[in-house]
């Protein structure tokens, strides 16, 4: 059985808050390394959010160059201006990445037209792959299935998406409704404990964090499905219910992995984008033990 295991990789910068391009080379071959399928370039734990539009462009530009070719590179091409999102997204594709993640505008909620509105605006001007991007929790509201469908159906260039939400029955709806029509649409799951589940339930497999950390472990994890090895599978689902408390050490998670992934040794550096917070020393002695545990 096929599964996908793609990183959304953090984004190292240095003390002034610049991208930190050496360390980031690092990061990018300890991933490959690790055996993961592909890499997402300034997801949601990649801070988009913190990122000018003109380092985004550099960081685009630098990842493209040392992934491409190597494992699937995807790009979060996100912005509250449509244009921008458009603009950044025909940047990333004409740079050499496989296809952009876009969530929609975020603090009003959106209704379902609006959802359809949005993303029929951006796959008319958009010259390559787009991957629908659900995330509840920040945006404030939910792509449904009907409108992924509807999508899909309309737009050829909108081949996949990534849903964020923490239980299965959501990911599960848009498997049946979606695939059924269009085998080739891809359907990943944001939280790493949910990959097993969409990957039996006919979906690709998961874009999860805490593949930063541990990127072999999720390639022995795939390998599982590829063997059909349903012990192994098991034991795994295991062990990432135990990790999954790394997601609960402090709010929000993504200095959290930082700090987890440079107490091992893989990067220098955990800064974040401000006013994200810095771990305590107790926090890296909570993190090392749910590692340790594992």
């Amino acid at each position: 059985m096929k599964a996908e295991y793609i990183t959304p990789a953090v984004t190292l910068f240095k003390e002034d808050g610049k991208p930190d391009f050496d360390s980031l080379k690092k990061l990018y071959n300890h991933l490959i390394d690790g055996g993961i399928s592909g890499i997402l370039v300034l997801g949601s734990i990649g801070e988009f959010f913190a990122v000018s539009k003109e380092d985004k462009k550099e960081i685009i530009r630098f990842a493209v160059d040392q992934i491409k070719g190597r494992v699937k590179i995807l790009v979060g091409t996100n912005s509250m201006i449509p244009g921008e999102t458009i603009e950044l997204s025909n940047f990333a594709l004409e740079c050499g990445a496989d296809g952009v993640v876009i969530i929609p505008p975020y603090y009003f909620t959106l209704t379902d037209d609006s959802i359809y509105d949005f993303y029929a605006e951006i796959a008319n001007e958009v010259k390559g792959d787009i991957y629908i991007y659900n995330f509840p929790d920040r945006t404030g509201y939910d792509i449904s299935p009907e409108v992924m469908l509807r999508l899909a159906r309309k737009f050829s260039n909108i081949v996949g998406c990534k849903d964020t939400i923490p239980g299965v029955a959501h990911t599960r709806e848009i498997i049946k409704m979606v695939k059924s029509e269009f085998p080739d649409f891809k359907v990943y799951s944001g939280f790493d404990d949910n990959f097993a589940y969409n990957v039996i339930s006919g979906g690709n497999g998961c874009i999860g964090g805490l593949s930063n950390v541990i990127p072999g472990f999720f390639k022995e994890w795939m390998d599982a499905f590829e063997e059909n090895d349903l012990q192994k599978i098991s034991e795994k689902q295991q062990e990432v219910n135990r990790l999954m408390d790394i997601y609960g050490v402090g709010v929000p998670f993504v200095p959290y992995i930082k700090t987890a992934m440079a107490a091992l040794g893989i990067i220098d550096s955990d800064k974040a984008t401000f006013p994200l917070p810095k771990a305590t020393k107790e926090d890296v002695e909570k993190l090392l033990g749910i590692l340790e545990r594992r």
